[in-house]
């Protein structure tokens, strides 16, 4: 058995036990995939530790940078109370289409703002609107503008918020100095503001399964 197989029955197992689908995070997968979305959504183990995440939180909002078809936005948003509010921006407007109707399906729409356009021009937008602060921010959007992202979700926070920052190890090609594509000096330079600032107090992870080798960063907000 190989290596990557070995990954993929191995993620199988425990989706089977701990992240079984249902309708509409299947449709919501599947759509996109007939859509001709990329297929680079989370995993439904990935999914379930955002939803869990969530929950660990107590989030009342959750903002999102990178919404694809709606996958992890209905594992998101299904951790929120009823009052909750998660804001998710995608930069495709066919991709936020295909969103929105899974969210809808998903019976989320009430809960969840869906902003099409490059997401660096929709969070100061964002900003203006002195919204309260989030309680959770998933940044999974171009790798290239993750400190971006990150700079602007600690000005969206407050103390005690969580941040996470996804597809930060890139294949391990984060550690390879020699290395400078905009994927990997992103992911580097998200880890190194989540080390070196004064606000911030990270971790990350590296994963494996069926999306292959990667990882994510975890940071917390401090006061």
């Amino acid at each position: 058995m190989s290596e990557s197989q070995l990954w993929d029955d191995v993620d199988a197992y425990f989706t089977a036990h701990l992240a079984p689908g249902d309708g509409p995070l299947e449709a919501a997968l599947r759509d996109s995939e007939a859509a001709g979305l990329p297929r680079v959504s989370v995993t439904a183990n990935q999914g379930k530790l955002l939803h869990l995440l969530a929950r660990i939180q107590g989030a009342r909002t959750i903002l999102e940078i990178g919404t694809l078809g709606g996958y992890s936005t209905i594992w998101l948003a299904r951790a929120l109370p009823s009052d909750g509010r998660l804001v998710t921006l995608e930069y495709s407007a066919r991709h936020a289409e295909v969103a929105t109707r899974n969210i809808a399906r998903a019976g989320l729409d009430a809960l969840v703002d869906v902003r099409v356009g490059p997401a660096l021009e929709s969070l100061p937008k964002l900003a203006d609107e002195n919204p309260a602060p989030f309680d959770l921010v998933f940044i999974d959007a171009d790798k290239g503008n993750n400190v971006r992202y990150l700079e602007w979700a600690l000005k969206l926070t407050s103390t005690g918020s969580l941040i996470v920052v996804d597809n930060v190890v890139r294949g391990g090609r984060v550690a390879d100095a020699e290395d400078t594509a905009d994927d990997v000096r992103g992911a580097r330079a998200a880890i190194e503001l989540i080390g070196s600032h004064p606000r911030l107090s990270g971790t990350a992870l590296q994963t494996v399964g069926s999306k292959g080798y990667d990882g994510f960063a975890l940071a917390r907000v401090l006061a």
